[in-house]
Order: structure tokens, then sequence, then C-alpha cells
């Protein structure tokens, strides 16, 4: 190597006094300064005495190759797996990128034969060359080959020490594995640590853990919204997705069909729960981390936000001796917390109140609650029929999928038992109609269900920073839903932001628009009536639809009115 080095040294040195770019004085200093290892080169370069450009410039015409400005390049990790950082290293080559079989390097020294030939041997690739000044291949090497230990410190270093415990939930022990940003581990537990860490402080319901191209993606769900951290070096991204798996309990080396696992850390004294969820990509596997804080549970109806009404509503459902209560809407609308909180509000010791769910979210005390495990035979339906036999008072099924489930939790509802549970519709009177349809028989539907209730979140404006927003004409506020005299000198707010929330939101609440099933709904349903039709009549009788529920927190300064129309676009 040392023989190769001084062979070019001498070599750049012709060129360059050739050329009258550098004296044969300076040239023969630089050399013997850097002897038998060093870059003549870098030393020229940083003295000042020759421009990179004019370099490479020269030896572009010497020698017919093109030059390359790496630092116009982002070469996060080596782009050819086979060449090794020991050959890239020894035969002084960068790899720049790959496409089908053929291999770009930048290069230095593109007369030594041998090298070249030992990289086409090693890659099995076609070679083609571009030029960059040896010392900047070096510092290239160095940043590509790096394990990335002081680029992530340099993230870590503002966030102290933390120390997490990770529960391992296996039946065959029950240790617990710690977890912590302190002595000699690796950087990616560290890496995996901070994003588990920074997620719960900023009390994210989901981390996104996404591969693109040359990059690892991270994202939070907080509020609703997906929000993007600084990433991780990529050149970890491969090992970040093994250790997110390997404390879910999931196979590392399967990396071509989805798989679910879940694991549970204890952090300040509290147990956090994660359900983990793996999804192969054109680059890598996704994996999506939903994160089960039972802390920041609000299991009282109170705290939810409802309006008045639909408390109410919701109250008088709950509390009825038997009777279906259904709470509809999309993914993430909070309809498991509502059902949670259902059920708190009916919990006694005189009665025994059972769920089934998929998985268990929140463990409660004083509940019996049933995990689904299809994979040996445990379904919704199937643990319906068990608990049925358990004598319940009050049942809560996470979620009715199917015909069998409805069927027997309408036959549950009409045999002295309350039935809680949810179901995908976008607005309450709908959900009629989508159980019809799925095969109940509408006067089932009519005599089972005592209320249905439809869900959104919305966010809520930070007190600290949000400010009065500009006047809207009256009648645009109208045909949003306003009523003539709100809409008249409305007082509206907007979010601002700031150091303690979100882009200006901070935290969520409920709206709800509620449907008790009364004799007129009832009759509706029984003759076949459209969803239309069913929202006609629920709206004579007072219905407070999730638009309007919204509207009304806007003009209380909760949240915004983009909030609201965001969140209920076409309700």
């Amino acid at each position: 190597m040392s023989y190769a080095i001084t062979r070019f040294n001498r070599r750049l040195g012709k060129v360059l006094s050739r050329h009258r770019l550098v004296e044969d004085e300076a040239i023969d200093d630089a050399i013997q300064e850097v002897g038998e290892n060093g870059s003549v080169t870098k030393v020229l370069v940083e003295s000042g005495t020759l421009e990179e450009n004019e370099l490479l410039g020269v030896l572009a015409m010497e020698t017919g190759i093109a030059p390359i400005d790496l630092d116009r390049l982002q070469l996060e990790e080596n782009p050819c797996m086979e060449l090794r950082e020991k050959t890239a290293r020894s035969c002084r080559v960068l790899p720049i990128s790959k496409s089908g079989d053929v291999l770009t390097v930048a290069i230095a020294d593109p007369n030594d034969i041998v090298q070249i030939d030992e990289v086409r041997n090693v890659t099995r690739c076609q070679v083609q060359l571009v030029l960059a000044c040896d010392f900047r291949i070096e510092a290239e090497l160095d940043r590509m080959f790096s394990d990335g230990r002081k680029e992530i410190e340099e993230v870590l270093e503002d966030y102290g020490d933390l120390e997490l415990e990770l529960q391992d939930n296996s039946d065959e022990t029950d240790g617990i594995q710690e977890l912590s940003f302190e002595g000699d581990e690796s950087p990616v537990v560290k890496i995996v640590n901070h994003v588990i860490y920074q997620a719960l402080r900023e009390r994210a319901s989901d981390i996104h853990v996404e591969p693109q191209e040359r990059t690892l993606r991270i994202r939070y769900r907080c509020d609703g919204v997906l929000r993007e951290i600084p990433a991780p070096p990529p050149k970890l991204r491969a090992s970040i997705i093994s250790r997110i798996k390997i404390m879910s309990g999931l196979d590392i080396a399967e990396r071509r069909v989805p798989q679910d696992g879940k694991f549970q850390l204890r952090i300040d004294g509290r147990q956090v729960d994660f359900r983990v969820s793996t999804l192969p990509t054109v680059h890598g596997e996704k994996v999506v981390l939903r994160i089960l804080d039972s802390t920041s549970l609000a299991l009282s109806l109170e705290t939810l936000g409802f309006e008045d009404k639909a408390l109410k509503d919701i109250r008088d459902a709950i509390t009825s001796s038997f009777g279906m209560m259904l709470v509809t809407g999309p993914t993430g609308s909070g309809k498991s917390t509502t059902l949670y909180s259902c059920v708190n509000e009916v919990l006694s010791p005189t009665e025994n109140i059972t769920t089934v769910e998929d998985p268990v979210e929140y463990q409660i005390e004083g509940v019996v609650q049933v995990p689904v495990n299809v994979k040996r035979g445990l379904t919704f339906s199937r643990a319906l029929r068990a608990i049925l036999r358990q004598d319940p008072d009050t049942v809560m099924i996470g979620e009715i999928r199917d015909l069998e489930t409805a069927e027997i939790a309408i036959k549950a509802a009409l045999t002295g038992h309350r039935v809680f549970s949810t179901l995908h519709t976008n607005d309450a009177p709908s959900t009629v109609v989508r159980l019809v349809d799925m095969g109940i028989d509408p006067f089932l539907v009519a005599s089972a269900t005592q209320c249905i209730a439809a869900q959104r979140l919305s966010r809520r404006l930070c007190e600290d920073c949000k400010r009065e927003a500009g006047p809207l004409p009256a009648r645009r506020l109208e045909a949003l839903g306003f009523l003539p005299e709100e809409a008249d000198g409305a007082k509206l707010w907007e979010p601002v932001g700031c150091s303690r929330c979100q882009g200006g939101y901070r935290g969520r609440f409920a709206l709800l628009e509620t449907m008790p099933m009364n004799d007129d709904l009832s009759r509706a349903v029984v003759e076949g009536g459209s969803a239309l039709t069913i929202k006609e009549i629920a709206l004579e009788q007072g219905m407070v639809t999730l638009r309007r529920a919204g509207l009304l927190n806007a003009l209380r300064g909760k949240t915004s009115l983009e909030e609201i129309l965001r969140v209920t676009q076409g309700d």
C-alpha cells in the first residue's frame, strides 16, 4: 500500500509540474512532509498552494475520466454490499452508485490497474470510474463505514440518562431486561430507547419507522397527526428495525411477510404496552408501534368533552338493564376509550362485566377481559358464546366484524344483557343500515339497540398561544353550518404554535353524535328506511351532528374552524 501511495504522489507531482500548477520545490516539500502514506494533494490543497477544482480538471484532461463533486452527493450507505470496507480502503475507491451490474466508483489514481481489477473481481460488476481527490475519498469512506456512535451521541446528549425496563411477556420466563443510555450498549439500543422515550414524553399514540431508499424516516402520531422527527444515521436502519423486532419477539430473519408482536416497558414506575406491526415494502420493513399507556386513559365520561345532550344519551343507554350501545367511527377516533369509560361507569362489585377484545388494550381492575386469539381458534363469536354461559351482566365487544358476531350481540342484548361494542361507519344513522346490510333483521336491530354514537377526535387549541382569527363573511359561516345569529359577529380562534404545543394544538377532545333509539326511529328502521330518512327523523328529535358539535366548540374557542372542517369532512 505504501509503495502504491508513494508512486501515486510522485506521478501526481509530475502532472502538476508539467501543467505548471505548483512549483517543483513545493511538490518536493509536500512529498517529503507526508512520507510514504500521506496525501500530497491534501497538503497542497489545505495550504492554499493548489485549488481542488484545478487539480481535478487537469487529471480529467490527462486521463479522459470525468471528475465528481463529492460535496453534492449524500452517500449515506454503501450502494454495493459486495465491496466491503477493507477492500474499498485498500483499493482507495469510493462506491458511488450501482445500476444493474454497473458499479460507479470514485478513484484518485485511475492508472492503478491492479486495484481496479481487484474491485471488478470482488464485486463482479463492470466498473465505471469518476475522479476525486484521495483525501476526500478517505474522508467519505470514514463516514460511510463508521458505526454511527458519534452521530447518536450527539443526538442523545441533550436528553440525559434514561433507564427503561423491558418486560418479557413469554410464558417461559418472567425476567426483566434493563435498557438504558448508560454503559457500553450498542448505538442501536441507544437510538431505539431514545425514540421510544421521546414518543412517551410527547404523548404520541403511534411510532412509524419507515425505510426510504437511502434514509430511515421516523414519525410520531401526536394528537392524531403524524410529525417527522430527526432521522437516525441511515446506515443503522436495518439494525434499528431488527432491534424492535427482537424486543417484540418477532422473527428477525423473516422479512417477506407481515408480523405482529408486542412488548412492555416500565418507565418511571408505570407500565406501558406496545403493539408492533411489520409490513414488507420495496425498501425494507416498515414498523409501526402502537403505544398503549394506561396512565393517559381517561376513564371518566366527563373528561371526554361530550356535549350535554350526548352525555345524557350515553348515560341513559348504559344504565339501562339491557340493550346494545354502539360507538362508531374510523380507526383512531377514540371509540375504545369511550367504551372503556362506559365500562368504568357501570363497574360495580355486584355485577359481572366481561369484555372480548382484539387485543386487550387496557387492563381494568374488576373486569374480566378476554383476548381474541384467531390462531388458536378463539374468535369474537366463539368467545362471545362462552362468555354468555358465564352469567354476565355487561358484555363489551371490541368490534363487530361479521354477521355471526352481530347476531350473538343482538341476541345477548335482547335476553337481558347490556352490550357495548364498536362498528366502522361514518355516522349514527348509517350504522342501522350497516347492520341490516350485514344480514340482521331490521326488527331485531330496532328492538336491541338503545343508542348509537358516532365519534371523532378534534385537536384542542393551545391556551398559551391561540389568537383570534380574522372575520369571515356571515354567508360563508352559515354555509358551513352556523346558525344566522351565530354567524353574525362570530368570534373564532386559530392556532399559532409555541414551545408548549405541537403547531398550536395541545391535546384532543371527543365530538359525539348520539342517536337514542325511540319509537319513531324504530318504526323507520323496521319499515326499511334509508340512512337519510333515519337521519331526518333524528334531526327533528334534536340530534346534534358531528359537524354541529364541532362548530359549537369552535365558537367556544376550544378548537379552530379549520380543525373542525378537517375532522368532520363529509359529515
